[in-house]
Order: structure tokens, then C-alpha cells, then sequence
């Protein structure tokens, strides 16, 4: 199975202020700007930007609550994020396997 790596996606968790948003949220089923900004080391303007930009990406969708909007992580968007990483963590293994092999045969030749 091949899986297209989005850069548009991985720009968005690459930002650590926003992995924590996604923890947040996945911790609490879902929370408001005000709540999130609550919770972590920066505004509540700057959390609006943060959850715009996962927004965008498609991992998290807003509904309204009242006055307020609610953000929730959309669990679809967030499952191919895994299955991004996963593919890349095993393109990488096997890489890495191959460097290991190479470096383990000329090691190995006498001088």
C-alpha cells in the first residue's frame, strides 16, 4: 500500500504548540479556543491561529456551541496522518537497514 506524504499536513504537526492542541482535544473530546488557550503557554488569539492552520489541514472541524465555536480532531484525517507516518517510519527502517548492511560488509573485509 502506498501512502502520499502531505506536506501541507505534516507543516501542521510539525509545530509543537499544535501537537498539544491535538492532545487536548483528543484528551477532552473536543474544547474551545478560550479552553485550549487555558491550557497552554500562549493567547487565546494565538490558539485561533493555531486550530485555523489544523483547520485548513483538515484535523480538527469546528461546530458551533453557543457563542463559542467548538473544535473537535476529525479521527479520519488523523488515522491517515498514522498511516502517513507509519509509511515513512518504515521507508526509513528499511534505509536505515540497508546503511547497516553496507557498513556491517565493509567492516567485515579485511584490510
Amino acid at each position: 500500500m502506498s501512502t502520499a506524504i502531505d506536506d501541507d499536513l505534516w507543516s501542521a504537526v510539525g509545530d509543537p504548540t499544535r501537537r498539544r492542541m491535538l492532545d487536548l482535544l483528543l484528551a477532552h473530546g473536543g474544547a474551545t479556543a478560550t479552553t485550549l488557550s487555558e491550557r497552554l503557554p500562549v493567547t487565546r488569539q494565538a490558539v485561533a491561529k493555531h486550530l485555523g492552520v489544523l483547520d485548513r489541514v483538515g484535523l480538527v472541524h469546528m461546530r458551533p456551541a453557543g457563542r463559542e465555536r467548538r473544535y473537535e480532531v476529525d479521527e479520519a484525517q488523523l488515522a491517515r496522518a498514522i498511516a502517513q507516518l507509519s509509511a515513512v517510519g518504515a521507508t526509513w527502517d528499511a534505509r536505515l537497514q540497508r546503511i547497516k548492511r553496507i557498513a556491517e560488509r565493509i567492516q567485515s573485509k579485511p584490510d
